[in-house]
């Protein structure tokens, strides 16, 4: 008679989270969010827009811009030039990066423990997300937060 084996899922996939469920839990939990590759109002678009609307909906922004040496504030809130420099550490790292860019941060991520790292629309890398889940990293990819505000119900403040 032969036993029939079953294998578990690995334990790190419970730290990549895809649920409605499961992302409204962190949009409930989290405070403070560092925003890697966030834009400056006058380049506009979803890498600013997107932190914008969170800032006004009560979420405390960490600007940390991959670009723009000369800015030294993005919406109102100083800017750090890496996970480095940001005390006391966030709750959340949001990704505004290219795809092919996200494993530039893994180490700094790493080093700096977020709870979750959020992968804006359109930015997927399963290596990052695999060794972030690993190491006990809650990971959204490829979900705009702005979207999933919405769908709570979560307006910005007047």
């Amino acid at each position: 008679m032969s036993e029939k084996l079953t294998t578990a899922p690995a334990p790190w996939r419970a730290h990549l989270l895809e649920s409605t469920t499961d992302i409204r839990r962190v949009l409930e939990r989290v405070k403070r969010v560092a925003v890697i590759g966030i834009k400056p109002a006058a380049v506009g678009g979803p890498a600013y827009y997107v932190p914008e609307r969170m800032q006004q909906t009560d979420y405390e922004i960490v600007p940390v811009p991959v670009y723009y040496p000369d800015i030294r504030e993005i919406l109102g809130e100083p800017v750090h030039r890496s996970l480095g420099s940001v005390t006391p550490p966030v709750d959340m790292v949001q990704l505004f990066r290219r795809p092919n860019d996200v494993a530039l941060h893994l180490d700094e991520i790493l080093a700096h423990a977020p709870r979750v790292v959020w992968m804006q629309l359109g930015i997927r890398h399963d290596h990052v997300s695999q060794r972030l889940a690993e190491a006990g990293i809650d990971v959204i990819q490829d979900r705009c937060v702005t979207v999933e505000l919405d769908r709570m119900g979560r307006p910005a403040r007047g």
